[in-house]
């Protein structure tokens, strides 16, 4: 089987935003986290990850209680950090590259609790007038539903630790960290889940 056949064309990247808050038409993107999935011998592994500070635009709000909890100070002159623009168009490019590398026609977004990061991603496009954004734009693959389901468990630390993937809380709550343990966490499920190519290709054809 291969890559794109497994998720209908469609190529599933892990994303985690940290924010400045939870209302995503006022509150700026601080940092996208993504994780590359790569397909072989039909399992999903992960690959190359990626990570974008992100100045907050300007008139965002920023909830102290947010940067509280993630611990990013916007004003740190190390934080290398590039305009909302600027991130989400490099961001973007890697995204069609492995979509193009991958035969996939659209990318999906992957999140534990997807509806927030979604709603977020094409908040952000449309305040910088982003057309060409390759994500589908209200499908997602929500983590914390598919944990609930395999380990009776939403919370991602939780939900890690019944799937016997390592969880550190002292490094949550960043992109980067919480990315790829959610990538693991949807890995193990996929690579758990029964699907055979075979029986969707019969079913297709009994239905003609």
């Amino acid at each position: 089987m291969e890559f794109n056949e497994r998720f209908r064309g469609y190529y599933p990247v892990v994303v985690d935003l940290e924010t400045g808050g939870f209302d995503a038409q006022v509150n700026p993107l601080l940092e996208i986290g993504c994780q590359f999935l790569h397909w072989q011998d039909d399992q999903l592994n992960l690959g190359e990850a990626g990570l974008w500070q992100v100045h907050p635009y300007p008139g965002s709000v920023i909830d102290p209680a947010s940067t509280k909890v993630t611990g990013i100070d916007v004003h740190d002159p190390q934080r290398n950090a590039l305009d909302e623009r600027d991130a989400l168009r490099e961001f973007f490019g890697c995204v069609r590259r492995g979509m193009k590398a991958s035969g996939c026609h659209r990318a999906i977004l992957v999140a534990h609790n997807s509806a927030f990061d979604l709603g977020f991603l094409l908040a952000a496009c449309r305040r910088q007038d982003i057309k060409r954004n390759p994500f589908h734009p209200f499908s997602s693959i929500d983590t914390a539903s598919i944990a609930a389901v395999a380990y009776g468990h939403t919370v991602l630390a939780e939900a890690c630790k019944r799937a016997g993937i390592p969880f550190d809380n002292n490094l949550a709550h960043s992109a980067e960290y919480d990315t790829e343990c959610t990538a693991r966490l949807f890995c193990q499920m996929v690579n758990l889940w029964p699907f055979e190519a075979s029986l969707v290709e019969q079913n297709q054809g009994s239905s003609g």
